[in-house]
């Protein structure tokens, strides 16, 4: 099973590396955090491996990054958002029509508790 684990992690980050639009990329991520949830569920059957200084740093790194992850999210949306609009109000729509800009896509992605799985 712990082989296993790795493997759909690895091939879960494989996909999120090669996404290229948001939905894609939301996707993929959301497999990857499915999978590495996963790994931790194994981890509970080695208590001393869960009590390990090494993996307990892990999964404070982990959880430090999902934060400033869901934050760039977060910024890319609203971003996203003010583009969307500005393209559609006068007068900027305008410009945006002569030269074919185009609706973004937002980043959809559940948010990952990584305590939930602990």
């Amino acid at each position: 099973m712990r082989s296993r684990s790795f493997e759909k992690v690895t091939q879960a980050r494989s996909m999120a590396m090669q996404a290229a639009t948001p939905a894609e990329m939301a996707k993929a991520e959301n497999m990857l955090r499915d999978t590495l949830k996963s790994l931790f569920a194994v981890a509970e059957a080695y208590p001393e491996l869960k009590a390990n200084a090494n993996f307990i740093q892990l999964q404070s790194q982990l959880h430090e990054l999902e934060n400033n992850i869901e934050s760039a999210r977060r910024y890319y949306n609203a971003v996203v958002r003010d583009y969307n609009t500005l393209i559609e109000s006068f007068p900027s729509n305008l410009i945006a029509s002569q030269f074919k800009f185009e609706k973004e896509e937002f980043f959809d992605s559940k948010p990952l508790k990584w305590r939930e799985s602990l």
